[in-house]
């Protein structure tokens, strides 16, 4: 089955009364900002889009997103392949609105002065922050594992007694 591209952006207002759900990618090429963040990006990505109205009657995005990217290990150098995943729930605001009583639950994000979102932007960000913050192989994968954490022998030095003075002074006085 051939996967289609989605489109760069959409009205989510409309998309809501439609109760749209789009299954497609965001082709690799597009996300500049993702590719600085990594070594590469091995595929397009996977993305799942639903359109909607919560209880309040506020429209509601809900997507998911997947791509392989490619990381380098901070612990060895050597770079390797990562499964960068993102959910995400969004409502939409008009341009230079604030966003007061909306549910925690919600991120905001800003429609355009056309009322429409961009959905490339959106997935590349939430991507974006689904990065680890410090990418390492798994301890068994990487290849400084002899030096997994501890560089040198710990020497236990025996403590003498600071009470041990007033012990002898008080031996001595009997």
């Amino acid at each position: 089955m051939q996967r289609l591209k989605i489109q760069i952006s959409v009205d989510p207002v409309r998309a809501a009364q439609k109760k749209l759900d789009i299954q497609g990618i965001v082709p690799a090429a597009n996300l500049s900002r993702l590719a600085e963040s990594t070594k590469g990006i091995c595929n397009d990505i996977e993305t799942n889009l639903s359109f909607d109205f919560d209880l309040q009657k506020l429209p509601t995005i809900r997507g998911t997103a997947e791509v392989d990217v490619i990381l380098e290990c901070q612990r060895c150098s050597d770079a390797f392949q990562y499964t960068c995943k993102a959910e995400f729930l969004y409502t939409p605001v008009r341009f230079g609105a604030e966003d007061t009583d909306l549910p925690s639950a919600y991120d905001v994000i800003e429609r355009d002065e056309e009322g429409e979102i961009n959905l490339h932007q959106l997935v590349e960000d939430e991507l974006i922050l689904n990065l680890p913050l410090i990418a390492m192989h798994d301890v068994a994968d990487c290849g400084l594992k002899e030096f997994d954490t501890s560089f040198g022998e710990i020497v236990e030095e025996e403590r003498v007694n600071p009470f041990a003075v007033l012990e002898s002074l008080k031996r001595k006085s009997k």
